[in-house]
């Protein structure tokens, strides 16, 4: 692990802000951290508030889409939300489909299907909607490359309204509209949001035609929030707000569905962490092992005693899943060594019978062995289809990019894409992605790296300050959990390795008279480090610790050096 302590703000920035919010320094450097300088900012942070949510008609083509709508609800047209199989796309289809059916009742969804079709908009939804008579189609956290598809759908009198989320390509598809920040003529203030979250906007477009305030609309956000949590967008500016909001909901009054998947938490209070684990795996599981159908369907009934059924059937998928993506990890790991691929700059590996549904998984779980950009491989069809996983810093889209004489089709984001390629293509790929990232990467980045907030003194861990601490939540992309450091610190001498194959340290760390027990989870391995009371250096972050019914602040053990 690479330790970067993060640079110290501006003094009198930290200053002026400390008198204004009279704060500790240390808070307030937080703060500045995170681009908060002034009251007003630290006031909508601390507060969000439904008047931080931007006016949606400032997204490109926002009046098309809502024109459009509304006339097809005027005329009963047949209308078809369309969205990917993950958690983004079905929560979106969910959030679309049930605002429009209370507007209309010519309203239905389609997913497709993840083997059969393939990521984003396929050529056998449109002819679903076309021998079903839909005359409009909306897509949901897809669609902004279906040039293609989106043309053939004309040529049946079926028009498309996009929303999406991901980079568009040099040229857009002639839909009635397109929905998305991130195209280069949009001038939407914000640019992180994810599917579901374009799709809440359209919600907000249309509601505000009855005069409705997004507010009005909360009851929705709760599907946002696990959205913005399993899509690992930033949670900052408009996504911070829709993901607070989103949490209230999923902690007082969630849909029935999600209030069937949580239901097994012992939390007195749901954070985006629990979200991140507990919600998103199960939704994305249906996808993965079964069909997105699934997840559509529990998030959108509303009889608890089917809800009771579906979730079961979905917690049935995930326990498959998570056996599948342990056994094909294990497998990647050993092809890794049959290859003699260990010292290799990019992790690419492929098996005809891998299950398509957790390859994306599988990509994740191989960063943690080698942290280097990963794609796994599997066949689909007549085409091998891979996932791919980035590390911090490094834009994987990029380099898939520079190898798409290749490919045949990609798409994503920085850390995460998605391609097919002929199965002929594959190693002339494999070689000319180890080439890229070769020739671009910067060294420094294949070693993982833990960002530090601060360093602090055992003395400066009050109640207080983690009270203000736990006030900087949702944590995520552009606002992680902060991470401090604190030198020359020793255990008791009772530190010892707990857990299942003592895999986690336990001790407590103390200096001078102060001493607070930590946890460091998988680092058993560092338990000589500690041990004989030797004075040692910590990565951590603060977080309470429930036993017995009593609460106790603790450290969460990020790293330990000598």
């Amino acid at each position: 692990m690479r330790w970067t302590i993060k640079p110290k703000p501006d003094s009198k920035t930290v200053e002026d802000l400390q008198k204004a919010l009279q704060v500790d320094a240390s808070v307030a450097t937080l703060l500045v951290q995170r681009g908060i300088n002034t009251y007003e900012a630290a006031k909508t942070f601390f507060r969000p508030s439904f008047e931080d949510l931007h006016d949606p008609f400032l997204m490109k083509d926002m009046d098309l889409a809502v024109g459009r709508i509304e006339k097809a609800i005027a005329d009963n047209e047949h209308i078809l939300v369309y969205g990917d199989y993950d958690v983004d796309g079905t929560t979106s289809v969910a959030l679309l489909s049930s605002y429009l059916k209370t507007k209309s009742e010519t309203i239905a969804t389609y997913i497709p299907d993840r083997y059969d079709e393939g990521y984003g908009v396929s050529y056998k939804g449109i002819d679903f909607a076309d021998d079903n008579d839909f005359t409009l189609i909306i897509a949901l956290d897809c669609g902004v490359k279906a040039i293609d598809k989106v043309a053939y759908a004309k040529k049946k009198g079926i028009d498309f309204i996009i929303c999406d989320h991901h980079r568009p390509g040099h040229e857009l598809p002639g839909a009635i509209a397109v929905l998305d920040p991130k195209r280069d003529d949009c001038n939407y203030p914000y640019k992180e949001l994810c599917g579901c979250g374009v799709g809440f906007k359209l919600i907000q477009a249309l509601a505000s035609k009855d005069n409705q305030s997004a507010e009005d609309l909360s009851e929705y956000l709760d599907l946002v929030a696990t959205a913005i949590g399993a899509d690992i967008v930033p949670i900052t500016g408009e996504n911070r707000a829709l993901a607070y909001f989103g949490l209230q909901v999923i902690n007082t009054n969630p849909r029935p569905g999600i209030k069937a998947l949580i239901s097994e938490v012992k939390k007195n209070e749901l954070t985006i962490t629990d979200v991140v684990f507990v919600v998103a795996p199960r939704i994305n599981a249906a996808g993965r092992m079964k069909h997105g159908n699934y997840a559509v369907t529990l998030l959108t009934e509303t009889d608890e005693f089917l809800v009771e059924a579906y979730a079961k059937e979905i917690n049935t998928f995930n326990l498959d899943r998570r056996e599948a993506d342990k056994r094909i990890t294990q497998e990647a790991l050993i092809q890794i060594e049959d290859n003699n691929e260990n010292d290799r700059l990019t992790t690419v590996v492929y098996d005809k019978s891998w299950h398509k549904g957790v390859i994306g998984i599988v990509a994740s779980r191989l960063t943690e062995t080698y942290y280097r950009p990963t794609l796994v491989f599997t066949k689909s069809g007549q085409r091998l289809a891979a996932s791919a996983r980035s590390i911090k810093g490094f834009d994987v889209y990029n380099a898939l990019d520079a190898c798409s004489e290749h490919i045949e089709q990609f798409g994503g984001h920085k850390y995460a894409a998605g391609l097919t390629l002929k199965e002929e293509n594959y190693q002339a790929f494999k070689q000319a992605f180890e080439n890229e990232v070769s020739k671009t990467i910067d060294r420094n980045l294949l070693t993982p790296e833990i960002q530090i907030d601060a360093q602090i003194e055992l003395f400066d861990i009050t109640p207080k300050f983690y009270r203000i601490i736990r006030q900087f939540a949702p944590f995520g992309p552009g606002n992680m959990t902060p991470i401090f450091m604190t030198e020359n610190l020793k255990d008791t001498g009772y530190g010892k390795c707990v857990g299942e194959d003592e895999k986690h340290l336990r001790i407590t760390a103390t200096q001078g008279h102060q001493k607070i027990v930590s946890i460091g989870f998988n680092l058993g391995n560092k338990l000589d480090l500690i041990k004989d009371r030797k004075p040692f250096n910590a990565v951590y972050s603060i977080d309470e610790n429930h036993w017995q019914g009593n609460v106790s602040l603790q450290l969460k053990i990020r790293d330990i050096k000598p």
